[in-house]
């Protein structure tokens, strides 16, 4: 199975080539087009600010290319929150695939949030064999707000949209790739929307 990883210069890049590695996936991470359409599913990572990620989809014309993909799409982190109509971190307009604002959290709460959190309300494909109230991996200082599109919410002060699905596009705002056997679960149950 040929897995693209959109390589657009963000962090986390390594764990996740690891954690598909250990369910017997090679992925490829890649800038070019022709390669990104004809993989089986796709991973839209990120670790990083948003207006400057921005920035480089757009030098690579990757902003107009991943909303027209056909697979299964994964973003990871700042790769859902691009995923969305905007952000409040730089101001930016993002790939409007999911119909949600990225906000800040409160001055009141410790950002960024980081550690482990419960995911709750789980739906959809993507949540296959893993509980409701598991704990995953989360590292941010923005959120997804909650929309018709959410399919796993998390509390930290607010209510906010841990996993997003519209199609064939995925986002999940937690790291799988660094959440343990569930977080691993997880990429398995992606895995299998690509076959």
């Amino acid at each position: 199975m040929k897995i693209a990883i959109i390589d657009y210069g963000a962090g986390n890049i390594q764990s996740i080539l690891f954690a598909l590695k250990r369910l017997g996936v090679e992925g490829k991470l890649s800038a070019d087009a022709e390669e990104i359409k004809t993989a089986q599913g796709v991973i839209f990572p990120g670790v990083g600010e948003a207006s400057s990620a921005m920035t480089k989809l757009r030098a690579t014309g990757l902003d107009q290319l991943i909303p027209t993909l056909q697979q299964p799409v994964l973003g990871i982190c700042l790769g859902m929150q691009l995923m969305c109509r905007s952000t409040a971190e730089g101001n930016t307009k993002g790939l409007g695939i999911f119909d949600v604002e990225v906000k800040r959290f409160s001055p009141a709460l410790k950002v960024p949030q980081m550690g482990w959190n419960t995911i709750e309300k789980l739906k959809g494909p993507l949540f296959d064999h893993i509980p409701e109230s598991s704990y995953m991996y989360l590292v941010h200082s923005y959120y997804a707000a909650l929309a018709s599109e959410t399919v796993a919410q998390t509390d930290y002060g607010v209510a906010y949209s841990s996993a997003l699905q519209k199609e064939n596009f995925y986002g999940v705002q937690f790291h799988p790739e660094k959440s343990s056997q569930l977080g691993q679960q997880l990429l398995q149950n992606f895995l299998q929307l690509c076959e």
